[in-house]
This record gives structure tokens, sequence and C-alpha cells, in this order.
């Protein structure tokens, strides 16, 4: 599976993440109101932001959101767990400007990242802090099905707790996202 595609959309175009966005996606991310319900809520600050880009920008699995309209981009998210033998992969790591909230764009974000993952596995998983519950509405309101699977990780500020959502292939073709 190609983790960094360049994928276009109505109003999007997704492409892979370079160290040349930085400065651009540390101005959307600096903005406290973007992590305050984030299990990482201190995200907004640079040293920690900064970490969570590197790691994205090494792990090869990280696109940028750019608006079609403005030029600027809106946000990122990440193909991450890619497993080829349980047919799965993780999308995650997601944030957008707060002027990208509440439209379309995580929608077509996700049904971009959607359509191009289930062309090579059966199953995508998404990890969302358990008390998140924007992240929590949004995956829903995507046709994603929470499962009976949590997950504890030691975060920097102590124990994060993560619930699953899942969108298989089948899911998706008959969902709220379906092409």
């Amino acid at each position: 599976m190609d983790r960094q595609p360049v994928l276009e959309g109505e109003r999007l175009v997704l492409r892979p993440l370079v160290a040349d966005d930085w400065e651009e996606l540390y101005a959307l991310a600096s903005d406290p109101k973007l992590w305050e319900l984030h299990p990482v809520s201190n995200r907004w600050q640079e040293p920690v932001f900064r970490a969570f880009f590197d790691e994205a920008l090494s792990d090869g699995g990280a696109l940028v959101a750019v608006d079609k309209t403005s030029g600027a981009l809106a946000g990122s998210s990440q193909y991450r767990g890619f497993d080829p033998e349980a047919s799965q992969v993780e999308i995650g790591w997601t944030f957008l400007g707060r002027n990208h909230w509440g439209g379309d764009t995580n929608r077509e974000m996700k049904r971009l990242m959607l359509s191009h993952a289930l062309k090579s596995v059966e199953r995508v998983m998404f990890r969302v802090g358990e008390t998140n519950l924007r992240s929590r509405r949004a995956m829903e309101k995507i046709g994603g099905r929470l499962t009976d699977r949590t997950e504890r990780v030691d975060g920097p500020n102590g124990p994060i707790v993560h619930v699953v959502y899942e969108i298989t292939r089948e899911s998706f073709a008959n969902g709220p996202l379906s092409p």
C-alpha cells in the first residue's frame, strides 16, 4: 500500500508531508483550542508539535491537506501501522485548522484516505482518545463503528486510553462516505 499518495477531491488535495511544511502547519497547530480535548493537550506548544511533526515526517505515512481554493494548508493526517497480514491500516493523528471545523473538510479528507486505503486492505482502524468527544462524534459521522477494543499508551502527561473504531471495505461501500 502506498502510504504517501497524492489524492485529489473537490475541495482538497492530499499530498505527502515535507520538511518545508513546518512553518505553515505549525501556524495551524499552535492554536490551543485544537488540542483542548486531545489526550496530548499541549501539542500546540512548539517543542511538542516539533516532535510530532518530526515523527510524522520520518514515519513516511503523513499527508497534508491543501485547500484547493486558497492553496493554504488545512491540516494533516497519517497512515500508520500498515499490516498486510491482517489486511488493515490505521488512519489517525488528524488535525484541522479551526477555519475547517464543522464543514466538509474532515469528511472529504477521510473519504479520500479511506477510498485509497480500502483498495489495498479490508479494514481501516482509528484510535481516538477516550475523552475526545469532538473526534468521537466526527468518527461516528463518517461511519466509524466503535469496537470493544481499547488501548492504553504512556503519554507525556500519564496514561492515555484510546477507543478503537473501524471502517471495513463493506461498511464504507454502504456508509455515509460511500463513493
